[in-house]
């Protein structure tokens, strides 16, 4: 048996989970948010009690300082020894990284390289690498990319019509996101729903604040809609998602703003936000939709629209779909958000919602009636387990 730490750290927060493997057994978790700030909030939460302190947490370094410091004043581990790995949520590998790796030299170095196409993530990441390698020098260190699972898609499906020096010198293409969620996603819906389909065709919606579609035939990634970057895609909490690309040097002209602001603004203040006008919130968004907001009800129709179409056009890719699924915050407890992509997927595709198990949240379920021609399925998600199942791999060198 092995300890091993999941981590995910962000430019202001870092989320961790503590494994026991290879049972795959959480044995606490907890966050580090406002990172920077002298009313930083630390909190962990171990036999179902959660532990919250407010204090000054300066940096990365304080941040994993008391994550360590708890684990063994609380007595959940009796030295720092005794975990044997760390894995940590790299957004961006580009086109250096299939798979999970030892978080070395090389690829700090490449980590590093891609800032450019990742500078809200990829410079946390590294933070967050240094505090724990400074604080644990024994354990192995992974990374575990999110772009790695789209690494199978064919030219036609990730190059950009550009011209072809800038995909060939600048990398310019389609990576995706989130791959860490849909391969465990894919794995799961193989595993209870299709173990006996060869080739299997499934449509794995992760939809949250962030969200993204994947088409996976026989357990690997054919397309993902996000792009180069995370904007890319279905519309999302903050994020437009794809549009016309003539709308940036439109709006830069109508509102004196260059090219950046409006970038900003259609990472942080579009998508669900700049749509409903009342917030990025799925929940509130829903609450204003049902006191009688005609944006709010638009922010969910264009919303179901969106990823409706994406399915249909995967529908198309894959041949057909055996199975469609969703997860992540809204795909997993919003029953309004997923009757918004159904209904618009039905008529078409034969599917039929069960409006009665629609209203479960936070658990697996199927969601259509016997009759209808392609299943959904709603899947929690898990992509600190994955993190955690790479970590066992590196201990036992076959990673």
């Amino acid at each position: 048996m092995a300890k091993c730490m999941a981590v995910n750290a962000g430019s202001s927060s870092i989320k961790y989970k503590l494994y026991e493997m290879p049972e795959e057994k959480v044995i606490c978790s907890g966050v580090v948010e406002k990172i920077g700030h002298e009313d930083g909030i630390f909190r962990i939460k171990f036999n179902g009690q959660e532990t919250r302190k407010i204090l000054p947490i300066m940096d990365h370094a304080v941040g994993v300082e008391l994550i360590l410091k708890a684990l063994v004043e609380m007595n959940i581990i009796e030295n720092f020894e005794e975990i044997k790995a760390v894995g940590h949520r790299v957004v961006q590998g580009g086109k250096y990284f299939s798979k999970s790796v030892l978080f070395d030299d090389y690829c700090e170095e490449k980590v590093a390289e891609l800032i450019p196409l990742d500078p809200l993530h990829a410079p946390a990441h590294l933070t967050g690498f240094h505090a724990f390698k400074d604080a644990l020098p024994n354990a192995i260190a992974i990374a575990v990319f999110d772009t790695a699972y789209h690494q199978t898609m064919e030219p036609e499906d990730y190059v950009f019509p550009i011209p072809y020096e800038y995909t060939e010198q600048y990398a310019c293409r389609r990576y995706g996101a989130h791959g860490t969620s849909h391969n465990y996603l894919a794995d799961i819906a193989k595993d209870h729903y299709l173990k006996d389909v060869e080739n299997e065709r499934i449509i794995v919606c992760h939809v949250g604040s962030g969200s993204s579609l994947t088409a996976v035939r026989n357990g690997k990634c054919v397309a993902t809609t996000m792009g180069l970057t995370p904007l890319g895609g279905v519309m999302m909490g903050t994020r437009t998602g794809d549009l016309d690309p003539s709308v940036v040097d439109y709006l830069c002209t109508c509102t004196g703003k260059d090219v950046h602001e409006i970038y900003d603004i259609m990472n942080k203040k579009s998508g669900f936000l700049g749509v409903s006008g009342i917030s990025n919130d799925t929940r509130d968004v829903e609450d204003a939709a049902l006191k009688g907001s005609e944006r709010a009800k638009l922010a969910i129709d264009l919303f179901g629209r969106r990823i409706a179409d994406y399915i249909g056009q995967y529908y198309v890719r894959l041949g057909g779909a055996d199975l469609i699924v969703l997860s992540a915050g809204v795909g997993e407890n919003a029953p309004v958000f997923r009757k918004a992509i159904i209904d618009r997927i039905s008529e078409a595709l034969g599917v039929v919602l069960d409006e009665e198990a629609n209203q479960a949240r936070g658990k697996e379920v199927v969601i259509t009636k016997p009759e209808s021609k392609i299943k959904v399925v709603v899947i929690p998600t898990d992509e600190e387990v994955m993190i955690a199942r790479d970590c066992q791999k590196a201990i036992e060198g076959t990673l």
